[in-house]
């Protein structure tokens, strides 16, 4: 076992070099799965007790050493509010849950295994992981963010072809690339039937490498923008997340105002600032009378088609609990949502909102909170929300005065490439991600979330115009170059002509379809597995 749990490790390892923000090692995802499923064959083949047992283990390894590894920059932010022994504690959720899906996928692939062929067990992997994936960006503990296709995020030249496929497009194609790698090690050439269909493995690990990278290649190289031009605008104000609730937010906004007029210019039609950067509660009905609305209203005087699309900490007051979220307030007396928003101001009466819809759990929101309601009493008494922020079930597009349609993506919203095509489907021409990636401090974090962003352009073929509170704000074109980013905790703007688009994509169009057969596919061998093994029994 022990030259077993030595594989998994190089797995783990493998993993970790090929992902974000490692530049030009994604490929080897393609084969960084096959030190553990030799483990496992291993074990398949062995007179070992308790094989699932320690096919558990072995995966169980695997995964949690990458996830933790990738993704150590969640304690960051944890540790800064809670003591480290707390904050560790927490951390276990995010580093484990994913891991321990992922081991499920491959749990299930062993036991498929122990009942059928080798055809069917591999089809069994793929479509156990790309559900385990779908299952993870759909449940209220939801968390894609190492979904297997995110990995080329750094080399989005490789992936062109994600306009129709998504990144589950890249999950298939770096799980069957495994399977074949590792059925190509596994065949004994020295006999005649051997080395045949060793030529036949490697001559189809070969094409099923090389073609998409060569028609990726190739999409990029002629993909051509149709000129649309539209001069947009955004703001890093560097501002420390854990000092900003102590400051003036009437400050804050001079200072957004002060860098946004410093490179404005006389046709700016959108000025992006990043997320909450008005920061003080702001009760949405009475927005018009808010100091803050008032002061982006007199610098908008000045560019008659400006736009300002800002974060914005909002709320909603109710007569009765009208939301799941909603809580009562004693100092109103009324029910009361909270809202992690985004705000579109213009030239004009007309205010348009969007609640953030995608919560991240446990800090903005309580997973399962109709199962868990008689728990809200225990969070109001901490003092945080009770039901957590309030939400939108369906993104909104915010339409200016010109008809320029835009996308207002809050912070880890944007690792969804399903929900950002929603907004491209209801009219967005470009999409504005709005966040404020410091609570994780100058990490890696930071690195991965704008990687994703040009995976997000790459499907919806749109511009992306990041704000971020501090490091990294960028412009992000149609191909998902990153055509312009500030530095890490530096105040500045950035101004581009960046190109409208209308089109819409194959993936715009169908969205996860990859995912959802995988799904179908999971459902049916799981029954089948399950009635072979009581006919075996």
């Amino acid at each position: 076992m022990k030259r077993n749990y030595f594989l998994a490790l190089v797995s783990a390892f493998l993993l970790w070099l090929a992902w974000p923000p490692m530049s030009f090692t994604a490929p080897i995802l393609l084969v960084a799965l096959v030190p553990l499923l030799r483990a496992v064959e291993n074990v398949f083949q062995s007179d070992l007790p308790r094989k699932g047992r320690k096919v558990f283990l072995l995966s169980g390894l695997t995964f949690l050493i990458w996830n933790t590894s990738s993704i150590y920059w969640v304690f960051n932010s944890l540790n800064a509010v809670l003591d480290v022994w707390v904050a560790s504690l927490i951390s276990l959720i995010p580093f484990g849950l994913a891991a321990l899906l992922m081991t499920l996928a491959f749990w299930l692939y062993f036991q498929l295994r122990r009942s059928s062929g080798r055809f069917l067990s591999y089809l069994g992997l793929i479509c156990f992981w790309i559900a385990y994936e779908y299952l993870h960006q759909s449940w209220d503990l939801q968390f894609p963010w190492m979904n297997l296709g995110n990995g080329f995020a750094e080399t989005p030249r490789l992936v062109q072809w994600y306009e129709f496929t998504g990144v589950y497009g890249g999950s298939l194609w770096i799980l069957v690339a495994n399977i074949l790698a590792f059925e190509l090690s596994e065949q004994d050439d020295s006999r005649a039937a051997g080395y045949h269909l060793k030529k036949k493995l490697a001559l189809g690990l070969s094409v099923w490498v090389a073609v998409p990278i060569a028609v990726s290649v190739m999409m990029y190289t002629r993909y051509v923008e149709s000129p649309n031009p539209a001069n947009v605008v955004v703001v890093q104000p560097n501002i420390d997340p854990y000092d900003k609730w102590s400051k003036s937010p009437e400050t804050q906004v001079d200072d957004l105002i002060r860098l946004s007029d410093s490179i404005g210019q006389i046709n700016t039609e959108y000025f992006i600032w990043p997320e909450t950067a008005i920061s003080r509660m702001t009760e949405e009905y009475r927005i018009h009378s808010d100091l803050n609305f008032l002061k982006v209203q007199a610098f908008l005087s000045k560019y008659k088609n400006g736009n300002v699309l800002s974060g914005i900490e909002s709320f909603k007051l109710y007569d009765k609990a009208e939301t799941s979220s909603a809580t009562y307030n004693e100092s109103f007396g009324k029910y009361l949502d909270y809202y992690n928003a985004a705000i579109n101001i213009e030239n004009s009466s007309r205010v348009q909102f969007y609640h953030k819809s995608k919560l991240v759990p446990g800090v903005e929101s309580l997973p399962f909170a109709d199962a868990l309601s008689f728990m809200k009493p225990v969070f109001a008494a901490f003092g945080g929300s009770s039901g957590g922020f309030g939400k939108q079930d369906k993104p909104s597009v915010f339409f200016s005065q010109s008809g320029m349609g835009v996308a207002p993506v809050i912070c880890y919203e944007s690792v969804w490439g399903s929900y950002v095509a929603e907004y491209i489907r209801d009219g967005a021409q470009f999409i504005a991600i709005i966040t404020n990636d410091a609570w994780w401090g100058n990490t890696s974090g930071k690195d991965q979330h704008l990687a994703y962003a040009r995976l997000r352009a790459i499907e919806t073929r749109r511009w992306v115009a990041r704000s971020a509170n501090t490091g990294i704000s960028a412009f992000i074109n149609q191909r998902g170059d990153v055509i312009q980013a500030t530095s890490w905790w530096v105040p500045t703007a950035l101004k581009q002509d960046i190109n409208l688009n209308s089109d819409l994509t194959f993936y715009v169009r169908y969205g996860d379809w990859i995912a959802w057969a995988a799904c179908v596919v999971a459902g049916a061998l799981i029954v089948l597995m399950i009635i072979r093994r009581k006919s075996l029994s």
